[in-house]
């Protein structure tokens, strides 16, 4: 079976033909089918955002310009903070010619471990200078397949290696180690594979409703006919029983009125109300950034409180992908009455989102480690839940799906 992002890899990569500007669709954007079927967009065409780079001269060398990630030196590497598991990868690349540039797979962290499971050169050559080349994997039973070949050519190369099971990836792109060279990117997309359903679609079957205080037990909990999950009134809580602690949570969900409050919260304490992360949804949002939010600055090393920045945003409470009290989102992306996709990934301290394929949080939580997200991080597991807000709670939720990413599976 395959488990997103690890359980082995097979990554079966192919070069397609360039197609012609004309014919393709909008650069960096999902369709959406794609939003649908769980896309995320790892390079929203115009920041660095969820991007890192380990040179000292960070802002020459990655930077987003003209719509590609631009990766720029000798050696110069760019690696997606998220670390994946099992998963569909599809990205376009140009070069400047002499430049070899690279893909790799690592499945232990650069630092630990410098040789990586998988290390590629892309084709490099003078067509590569004006045209994007198109490459796409995937992974299955286990094993890494790869095809590699240059734009409108059929796959020159192709190998088969072993990858190890259980252990988180990370993606990384890297330029030539011998000479300055140049590396662009864009439409690099990812798909998270071997997602379970949460939610039948039928009753409440493996999911319990909060009901220690009848002052917090209001929300009525529901499937319709069309086989949506409806939550009205409030408040309430609805928790999953089983148990989470690194997972990749995929949800759809549809707020029906203006401005309405809800959240997917995660890690919880079972039975408990609402004690754990939340994802906020929220789709208020002003003109101009009009809030002003306080984020509290926690050593990475020693989890001391070190200060605290403010932050404007237009989200008028975090906005939809934040996490609530934490960190807002970066940006609208979801609309009160429409459906809209919410991802959220969950790896040891590094917590990211997405809202329709779109990154909104790429966020570490390096508070002291408590039993209880609120007063600290909060790295057990617990339980998901679904929030009933308050008296004008009226949401519906669908395609309820999440993939386990502890390295070693319970």
């Amino acid at each position: 079976m395959k488990s997103w992002f690890a359980v082995g890899l097979v990554l079966s990569l192919t070069a397609a033909l360039v197609l012609a500007a004309d014919d393709q669709p909008k650069p960096n954007a999902l369709t959406e089918k794609e939003v649908a079927d769980g896309w995320l967009l790892l390079f929203d065409g115009e920041t660095t955002f969820g991007w890192q780079t380990t040179t000292s001269e960070k802002d020459k060398s990655l930077r987003a310009e003209d719509g590609a990630l631009v990766l720029s030196g000798k050696g110069a590497s760019a690696t997606f903070v998220t670390p994946c598991q099992s998963f569909e990868l599809e990205f376009e690349y140009r070069s400047d010619g002499a430049n070899r540039p690279r893909f790799l797979v690592w499945h232990t962290t650069p630092a630990a471990d410098h040789t990586p499971t998988n290390d590629m050169a892309l084709p490099a050559h003078e067509k590569l200078r004006k045209e994007w080349g198109y490459v796409s994997f995937d992974v299955e039973n286990g094993k890494f397949h790869y095809k590699v070949a240059p734009p409108r050519e059929k796959p020159s190369t192709s190998g088969r290696l072993d990858a190890p099971k259980n252990r988180l990836a990370t993606i990384q792109f890297q330029t030539d180690s011998t000479q300055e060279g140049k590396l662009y990117l864009r439409n690099v997309k990812l798909k998270p594979l071997d997602t379970k359903p949460l939610f039948n679609g039928k009753d409440l079957a493996g999911w319990k409703k909060y009901t220690s205080d009848d002052k917090r037990a209001k929300t009525e909990f529901s499937v319709s006919k069309q086989g949506w999950l409806q939550l009205k009134n409030g408040p309430g809580d609805l928790q999953t029983e089983s148990q989470y602690a690194d997972f990749l949570l995929q949800i759809e969900c549809r707020s029906n009125g203006k401005h309405l409050n809800s959240g997917v919260f995660f890690r919880c304490i079972p039975i408990q109300y609402q004690q754990g992360y939340e994802a906020q949804i929220h789709n208020g949002w002003t003109d101009k950034p009009e809030k002003e939010y306080t984020i509290k600055k926690y050593d990475p090393k020693t989890n001391e409180l070190k200060g605290e920045e403010k932050v404007k945003s237009a989200a008028m409470d975090y906005g939809t992908g934040a996490v609530y009290n934490r960190v807002p989102a970066r940006r609208q992306v979801a609309k009160d009455n429409e459906w809209f996709t919410m991802t959220v990934a969950a790896q040891g301290r590094h917590i990211a989102t997405w809202v329709n394929g779109v990154q909104v949080v790429d966020w570490t939580d390096n508070r002291p480690v408590k039993d209880n997200a609120r007063n600290g991080c909060k790295l057990e597991k617990g339980a998901i839940s679904l929030q009933g807000h308050d008296p004008t709670t009226d949401l519906s939720f669908r395609n309820i799906r999440i993939a386990d990413l502890s390295t070693e599976k319970k």
